[in-house]
């Protein structure tokens, strides 16, 4: 992210940009853009303000009456600009890893999806360890689909569960498993 926010001017430019990208059909207001890209709204409005100005977005009424973004299909680089900031490893995996291993005894990190832009994957992530707290978990995925521009798909086991839906061949593990996805963590040995 570091080398794009350069590039861009700022990573909150970067993570706006990515989440129309990834929500074409969306309309946002400048608190939907903040609470989602984890912005300060006077940064918000700021790039919005960029962006509407050379076209990337376009103003809509939102659904409650109020201003709203959405992305303009019609925008001269649309396609490389999807090309690029899509494609582009959205994430490093050892920010990945960095953040996910920060909320447990984590044994095996997967990525799939948005990860290695396979849009069909049944998820995105697979998270398989111990002692990890719902809330923390929640509030770690948040910040990674902040910093992607996506809603992401995920699973987490602990490693009992995952070792036991392994051996029933349960569909969602097999899903991910027998699917393209990239081990970023893996203490397990035998996946």
């Amino acid at each position: 992210m570091e080398t794009l926010s350069k590039l861009f001017g700022s990573e909150a430019k970067v993570k706006i940009m990515r989440l129309f990208l990834f929500n074409p059909d969306h309309t946002f207001d400048t608190g939907d853009i903040a609470e989602r890209a984890k912005v300060d709204i006077a940064r918000v409005r700021k790039e919005m303000n960029v962006l509407d100005k050379i076209g990337l977005v376009r103003t809509r009424t939102n659904a409650r009456g109020g201003k709203g973004y959405v992305l303009n299909q019609q925008f001269s680089y649309l396609a490389p600009l999807q090309n690029f900031l899509i494609n582009v490893e959205p994430l490093h995996p050892k920010e990945i890893v960095k953040k996910i291993s920060k909320l447990g005894s984590i044994k095996l990190v997967l990525v799939a999806g948005v990860f290695i832009q396979e849009p069909e994957s049944r998820a995105d992530l697979l998270i398989v360890g111990d002692h990890v707290k719902k809330g923390s978990l929640e509030h770690t995925i948040k910040t990674l689909e902040s910093e992607i521009g996506k809603e992401l798909r995920y699973a987490y086991f602990t490693t009992d569960d995952f070792q036991y839906r392994l051996s029933m061949c349960d569909k969602l593990t097999r899903d991910i498993l027998d699917y393209p996805h990239k081990k970023i963590l893996n203490k397990l040995g035998n996946i």
